[in-house]
């Protein structure tokens, strides 16, 4: 009996359906002649608690930290044992095994540590999905790879199982204890990602209470040119009164020179024009669609990633939704205007965009090289029935499509225009744009760049009609949302001081992962270091209490995105996963020996922050009883 092993239920139907025969359904699993399909619902093993190891740590003491596993030990979810014990018999007999994760490092572990938990010895071989239509789950069955293969990604996804568990257990333990001598009754969780987001946080928090606005005074000119009229503007020198953004900050001298300007002649001094091709944007990876569709239709990131799911699970009309990439397989080229015609059917809009599109082209998208466990998401194909999808479904379906859509649209061309203009010896800009080719642009609602200058020739004459002073005044940064934090965990080397460091982070996945980033946002929520206030996220008292008494090395992204990075090579075979752990346990000593009530005390007592607490989610009994098999649990991370 071959043995198939999905991830989820969902997963295991759309495998049952692809394969030959009538299935027929058993407790927890589907047979279909000689194969067998069975499912986990999540992660069916967990970390064991501290006690396991050693009795004495079932209480909390600073003494007994770090608390340090010798061999580690999973153990079942109170709630997986029925599916467990299904799996423990089937195994046993199973001639070969296929597993059939998600094609993803924590989708190898989470299937993986089931079978070596069962002590499975057969063969094992892998199964990668990534699209539930019947077509596609046939051609995966037809191209299963030796397990051995994954068995880098294994390792990863291991690695980071166990090093969040020792950085969240310790590090929450240490100052959850802390808090309590400072005076504060309740736990204090410390993880290695959801600790640097709350600090991105509070940091921002802290510049914009900590900002101070100053005016500035910019200074525009109405210009006669030899084929029209444009508004160009001042370019003051360096010994003029400017701020570090180059801003006029005393609005005497702007005022002398455009008393003087009206009939002043003058020359054009320097012009750059240039025609610009911008071939469309990408497909979407999810931490992507997360940003667009939070600044599009207010969605929070856990909301679309939601919505994704119950796309690809339930609707079967999207990809698999968990995605880090934004390329697509070569082989997929030939199949998009089926896919896409099948998308596109029931829908107006969708209709008219696929009325514009040219098969003929062929965009950066279709990249093998990029390609690697997952691709972009992409329409499967299957028609919509949008009388069966919510308001939200449908809004971030389109958005799928539109992406893979824009690929068969020519590239946007404009003409862009630069030009100097030199007057009583002072400098004035001017730019604009005009489009050529519109292209892509049309199915996408972007802000509309400078409006075209009239024509111009180098060095040709300018006459000065009218001049103005305004008066602006600077703006604190802006608060973070959704779509700005998921943004910034993507590309968190910005908020890197070190240039080393931000360097390597360059071309790394960021803060987090696809599939967490949203459920960290979400988590912070929940334990009161967060609040939504309308669209911004916003730390509260305790959440900032907590980042102030921290070393900063646990609230700042360098480490944690360097965690990414390590573990990335251990995939690849060019880390080793034991002298990963080893560094980890250096650096968390070292980070307990700085725990100090002292100055968590002063921190609690004099935090400012959003006004907050705790969050009590309300849920619904099926809720409560899948909640507990979410992919990735948050306790430690």
């Amino acid at each position: 009996m071959r043995l198939i092993i999905a991830e989820k239920p969902s997963l295991a139907r759309a495998i049952a359906e692809a394969l030959p025969g009538s299935p027929k359904r058993q407790e927890g699993a589907i047979v279909c002649g000689d194969t067998t399909v069975t499912w986990c619902l999540g992660h069916l093993l967990e970390q064991s608690p501290p006690e396991a190891y050693d009795p004495a740590d079932k209480q909390w003491r600073l003494d007994r930290l770090p608390i340090v596993p010798g061999t580690w030990k999973l153990a079942p979810h109170y709630k997986a044992r029925g599916q467990l014990a299904v799996i423990r018999k089937l195994i046993k007999q199973a001639t070969d095994v296929v597993h059939a994760g998600d094609p993803d490092r924590e989708g190898q572990l989470l299937v993986q540590e089931v079978i070596e938990h069962l002590k499975y010895r057969g063969p094992v071989q892998r199964l990668l999905i990534s699209d539930l239509n019947r077509p596609a789950v046939s051609r995966a069955l037809a191209k299963l790879r030796s397990n051995q293969e994954f068995q880098p990604l294994f390792q990863a996804a291991q690695a980071r199982s166990r090093a969040d568990w020792l950085y969240g257990i310790n590090l929450t333990r240490a100052w959850t204890l802390t808090g309590r001598q400072a005076g504060h009754d309740g736990v204090l969780s410390v993880g290695r990602v959801q600790t640097p987001v709350l600090g991105l946080i509070v940091r921002r928090d802290n510049a914009i209470r900590d900002f101070r606005p100053h005016p500035f005074y910019p200074l525009w000119v109405d210009l006669q040119v030899e084929k029209g009229q444009l508004r160009a503007w001042w370019a003051p020198k360096e010994h003029q009164p400017l701020d570090d953004q180059g801003r006029l900050i005393d609005r005497t001298p702007a005022d002398a020179l455009a008393a003087q300007l009206p009939g002043a002649t003058g020359q054009l001094t320097k012009l750059d024009q240039q025609e610009k091709r911008q071939a469309p944007p990408l497909p979407y990876s999810l931490s992507a669609l997360q940003v667009d569709a939070a600044r599009r239709f207010g969605l929070s990131a856990q909301m679309v990633l939601d919505i994704c799911q119950r796309l690809y699970e339930q609707h079967k009309l999207i990809t698999y939704p968990r995605s880090d990439c934004r390329y697509l397989p070569e082989e997929h080229l030939a199949l998009a205007q089926r896919s896409l015609t099948g998308a596109c059917q029931n829908d107006d809009t969708l209709s008219r965009w696929l009325n514009g599109a040219d098969f003929s082209l062929r965009s950066k998208a279709w990249n093998d090289k990029q390609v690697g466990a997952h691709h972009a998401l992409a329409p499967t194909g299957k028609p919509a029935d949008f009388s069966q999808l919510s308001a939200t479904e449908g809004h971030v379906f389109r958005l799928v499509v539109r992406n893979v859509m824009a690929q068969f649209y020519r590239p946007l061309r404009t003409f862009e225009v630069k030009a100097e203009f030199t007057l009583l010896n002072e400098a004035f800009r001017a730019r604009g744009q005009s489009i050529l080719d519109p292209g892509w642009k049309p199915l996408f609602t972007t802000k509309e760049e400078a409006p075209p200058l009239p024509s111009l020739t180098q060095n040709e004459h300018c006459k000065a009609l009218g001049a103005g002073v305004e008066e602006k005044e600077t703006r604190p940064p802006e608060p973070f949302t959704d779509a700005s934090l998921i943004k910034a965990m993507m590309n968190i080397g910005r908020y890197v001081d070190d240039p080393n460091v931000r360097k390597t982070l360059r071309d790394t996945d960021g803060l987090g992962t696809e599939a967490t980033r949203a459920g960290i946002i979400e988590t912070l929520v929940q334990r009161g270091y967060l609040v939504r206030q309308q669209k911004a996220l916003r730390a509260t008292k305790l959440g900032n209490a907590l980042i102030t008494a921290l070393p900063s090395a646990v609230s700042t992204p360098e480490r944690t995105a360097l965690w990414e990075q390590r573990l990335r090579a251990i995939s690849e075979q060019q880390d080793d996963a034991g002298a990963f752990q080893h560094a980890l346990l250096e650096d968390l000593r070292a980070l307990l020996e700085q725990s100090d009530a002292n100055k968590l005390r002063q921190s609690l007592q004099t935090a400012q922050g959003a006004a907050g607490s705790p969050a009590k989610p309300r849920k619904s009994t099926k809720t409560k009883r899948a909640s507990y098999m979410k992919r990735k649990p948050a306790k430690q991370r």
